[in-house]
């Protein structure tokens, strides 16, 4: 049976490669990734708010996240 990865891990995995790209930067706040998701930008701040992300949180905070289950 095939692991399907966690919505999170998609969000985590292209904010990862915003910082290794250099566009954003790993203390930048989680809301700057809003200009660069733009129309998603609402679902992302939902599901980031599930699990107590707010916008004001910085981009590493988010990358330390290993596991993503909701249990």
């Amino acid at each position: 049976m095939k692991q399907v990865a966690h919505p999170m891990m998609k969000l985590q995995r292209k904010v990862s490669s915003l910082v290794e790209s250099r566009i954003i930067k790993p203390e930048d706040r989680i809301g700057k990734i809003a200009l660069l998701l733009g129309n998603d930008w609402s679902h992302w701040k939902r599901e980031l708010s599930d699990f107590g992300f707010s916008p004001q949180d910085r981009v590493s905070e988010l990358l330390l996240v290993e596991d993503w289950d909701e249990d």
